[in-house]
């Protein structure tokens, strides 16, 4: 039954890679392309962390964080960019 799971899980974070790939790479604005960013690390968290858990291991923890954290820093300098960049 777990293979099941994680086959599932692997097909589903695959499709919503892609998806958020394409939209940064078509993203017309930046503020596009941000949320496509953070929609893609948001997918690699949870990656590694269903891995972290079929697996069940909990070394990964720091390296959730430490992704978590860098996603949020970078979300919101860019968003900080963004801002200061219009009229």
């Amino acid at each position: 039954m777990n293979e099941v799971v994680a086959f599932l899980l692997a097909g589903l974070l695959s499709l919503t890679a892609l998806l958020a790939l394409v939209r940064l790479y078509r993203g017309p604005t930046l503020l596009d392309r941000v949320v496509a960013a953070d929609m893609l690390l948001a997918t690699i968290l949870g990656a590694v962390g269903a891995e972290a858990a079929v697996n069940r291991h909990a070394t990964t923890l720091p390296v959730l964080v430490v992704l978590a954290l860098l996603g949020f820093v970078g979300s919101v300098s860019l968003v900080r960019f963004a801002v200061w960049d219009q009229p």
